[in-house]
């Protein structure tokens, strides 16, 4: 699972933007970005706002998006990954309720 890598590539893409141009208003280098949009690397909270504002995409979608594949990437080879995320889910909605 790679969204917000994929959805990252694609924006850049369609603005006409090389990888050393975002990779600048990041302030951080080539390398690393292309680590980001393929999955290799995960990006960091700050990172992902300033993505949402150069490219005009919800904060809120894109930092659900990257939290998604921050969670796949901790249990994709976990047996119980599934049993351990409706538990979490749980835990979430009761702190949301209470």
């Amino acid at each position: 699972m790679n969204k917000f890598g994929d959805l990252i590539r694609n924006k850049r893409e369609e603005n006409e933007m090389l990888l050393r141009h975002l990779s600048a208003q990041l302030d951080i280098d080539t390398a690393m970005l292309s680590k980001i949009e393929r999955g290799e690397k995960i990006a960091k909270k700050e990172q992902v706002e300033q993505l949402a504002k150069i490219f005009k995409i919800d904060n809120n979608e894109l930092m659900a998006l990257w939290l998604a594949d921050k969670v796949f990437l901790l249990v994709e080879n976990e047996d119980q990954a599934l049993k351990a995320l409706t538990i979490a889910e749980k835990e979430i909605t009761n702190k949301k309720e209470n």
